[in-house]
């Protein structure tokens, strides 16, 4: 009688195994823990809370001092990007009615001028997704600082100086006290009040119409096209950055809230 093997195939050959695992891992990325749901209802509330209070009468004041630092930060990326593109930087203003001014030598229009709005929703973005995990939070606290020093240097007026140096004063504050968690959640805030702000200031300014001159009306004079039509683009842009800030920190910050103090006790405590 001839000889015969019987082949057995086990989970190690079995490539379908594989797939599932991958499946199960990709699924397990993007669903959130119990701790990253309390950010995400904590967002949805950050969220509803500003556009409550955005043209409240009165009541609306408490946002102002957040306004007038996503209008710095707007200020701020036309500068930075001015910069890179070797402009060199006069100065940077905000005024009392949430309006801003960067003047600028040179630099190159066609990044210049998007920045402003891509560049303050992108940072806002970069909040919202430290603002699921201490540790980050402290290493955003420091990028936003450095920001603010920056905007400190090329600032002209008093109001420019004032929301940097309180801003960068809270978050000191907030450094200290319970190993940061405090400043995670005012962290988180300033990223979903720029995201917004960002979305609604196109919304307002390029697309309604109610700026006469605008970033995106200069731009659209030298590149084509409207400035309705770049303010659509920019939207659509600061958008998926801000549910790219919400994802990323799904994926990346799992841990627990007593992990993440731990984490962060030995970081500048």
């Amino acid at each position: 009688m001839a000889p015969f093997l019987i082949s057995r195939q086990t989970t190690m050959d079995d490539p379908t195994t594989d797939n599932s695992t991958s499946s199960n891992a990709i699924r397990d990325a993007f669903t959130p823990t119990y701790d990253q749901k309390i950010i995400l209802i904590i967002i949805a509330g950050y969220t509803g809370a500003i556009l409550l209070l955005w043209n409240m009468p009165i009541i609306k004041i408490i946002l102002a001092p957040f306004k007038l630092l996503t209008v710095g930060l707007h200020e701020f990326s036309h500068a930075f990007v001015g910069c890179l593109t070797c402009a060199r930087i006069e100065s940077i203003e905000i005024d009392p009615d949430e309006g801003g001014a960067t003047r600028m030598q040179g630099g190159n229009a066609m990044f210049t001028l998007p920045a402003g709005y891509l560049g303050s929703s992108l940072i806002g973005a970069i909040l919202v997704m430290c603002g699921f995990n201490i540790f980050a939070s402290k290493v955003a606290s420091i990028f936003l600082g450095t920001c603010l020093l920056l905007t400190l240097w090329w600032a002209k007026n008093w109001l420019t100086r004032g929301i940097g140096i309180a801003f960068i004063g809270i978050m000191l504050i907030l450094w200290f006290v319970a190993h940061g968690v405090g400043l995670k959640y005012f962290v988180l805030f300033l990223g979903v009040m720029s995201c917004l702000y960002c979305l609604w200031d196109i919304l307002d300014d390029l697309v309604f119409r109610k700026a006469f001159e605008s970033d995106a009306s200069k731009f659209a004079e030298l590149y084509g096209l409207s400035s309705r039509a770049w303010g659509i683009i920019w939207f659509l842009v600061s958008l998926v950055f801000f549910a790219c800030g919400i994802i990323v920190g799904l994926v990346a910050f799992k841990e627990d809230q007593e992990t993440q103090q731990r984490q962060a006790e030995g970081f500048g405590w």
